[in-house]
């Protein structure tokens, strides 16, 4: 199962993005959901660097499936909507396929 931790402070800011694990749905190269997974974590990451400006930590473990984003700063209106446009999507896919393969999850911090 992958796990999906969105975490914002106390105002409702962004502060950190997490995802853990890979999908299980299918084997490997045959996952939809993971890659699903993977395609929209990854273009938003990818945007908010290259299309947005965002400077950010990343640490990333693609063999444990794990990335972490860690928003130190206060980021631009467009940033906070690739990051709701990916939170929707998320959500899209755990509601599709269910919570055993997908889980999101938010946390104030």
């Amino acid at each position: 199962m992958t796990r999906i931790v969105i975490r914002k402070d106390h105002s409702g800011a962004y502060r950190q993005l997490s995802c853990f694990g890979h999908a299980g749905f299918a084997d490997h190269g045959k996952d939809v959901v993971c890659a699903s997974i993977s395609v929209l974590v990854i273009n938003t990451i990818n945007a908010l660097e290259q299309l947005a400006g965002e400077v950010f930590e990343t640490v990333v473990n693609e063999e444990d499936g794990f990335i972490r984003c860690d928003f130190t700063g206060s980021l631009q209106e467009r940033s906070i909507f690739l990051l709701d446009a990916l939170v929707f999507g998320l959500q899209n896919i755990q509601k599709e396929y269910g919570k055993k393969y997908l889980q999101v999850k938010f946390e104030e911090v």
